[in-house]
């Protein structure tokens, strides 16, 4: 009898009118709440779509996204009694402790912002970093996005990236495809050159203007090396180089032109001496 009556007491001081207007309005507000931050962010895409640039196009979508998710959250509080003015007064003081804590972050999204107003590269441009050449997939406040040819994901502080040299492979819409070979002194260059010139007439990928480049690079200890350099549209970069890799060789075997590889003699010491004395 006493359990019967303690229970009745504990629901009748925990479910009270006030309290299931509250559980309704807050989920109420969630129901609503969440179906239409989806449907801000999706009309977001649309009107920015074709007025801006990838990069700033996801940076303005995030952006009202995380005002929007903002927005619901201060609505939830407010309902739990939490006042706006003493949110913001929390908030004041959190954001001092983080702002001591977190001056990489805030460097960084500075320098998001550099490199989305100076639009160095874009998403789906081909750059390298330091040694890693990647595709890139997004551009943050925080960081870029890049994944690599091997389909590996590697993040990139935007700090990194305006302190670092960083190469777009990809910005023009062609590229110089450069081959270094060595061949031997006693083939005629003159030959060599007709060689290449012959393959380029011959391979469809290879660009005619501008003109292919045939250049003697220097003279190395076994041969002569020479730079071989063609243009072409940068989506057909890979396929042309494995072509022309293949075709040199098979060429080079064909008219007898060498390319040469150290030789190293090796003597002992007495038959060294025996040759000096004869």
């Amino acid at each position: 009898m006493l359990l019967t009556i303690s229970l009745e007491k504990l629901t009748g001081d925990f479910i009270t009118p006030e309290k299931i207007s509250l559980i309704i309005r807050v989920i109420l507000i969630l129901v609503i709440g969440i179906p239409l931050i989806r449907l801000i962010r999706s009309l977001t895409k649309r009107i920015v779509k074709d007025r801006l640039s990838p990069q700033s196009e996801q940076l303005v979508v995030r952006s009202v996204y995380y005002v929007a998710i903002l927005i619901l959250l201060i609505t939830l509080l407010n309902e739990f009694g939490f006042r706006l003015s003493a949110i913001l007064g929390a908030a004041g003081i959190f954001g001092v402790a983080i702002g001591f804590a977190s001056q990489t972050s805030i460097s960084n999204i500075i320098s998001g912002i550099f490199l989305i107003s100076e639009k160095p590269f874009q998403i789906g441009d081909v750059v390298q970093v330091s040694s890693n050449i990647g595709t890139i997939e997004s551009i943050d406040l925080l960081s870029i996005k890049l994944k690599t040819p091997d389909n590996r994901y590697i993040r990139v502080p935007n700090e990194t990236m305006i302190k670092t040299e960083v190469i777009n492979i990809t910005r023009y819409p062609i590229r110089r495809l450069d081959i270094y070979v060595s061949v031997s002194y006693k083939d005629n260059l003159e030959k060599v050159k007709n060689v290449f010139m012959e393959i380029i007439e011959n391979e469809p990928l290879a660009l005619k203007e501008p003109a292919p480049l045939f250049s003697i690079d220097k003279f190395s200890e076994s041969g002569i090396n020479i730079q071989y350099g063609v243009w072409v549209n940068k989506d057909d970069y890979s396929d042309l180089k494995n072509s022309l890799m293949i075709n040199l060789k098979d060429k080079f075997e064909h008219e007898h032109i060498t390319i040469p590889f150290p030789h190293i003699f090796i003597a002992n010491a007495g038959e060294l001496k025996s040759e000096n004395q004869c």
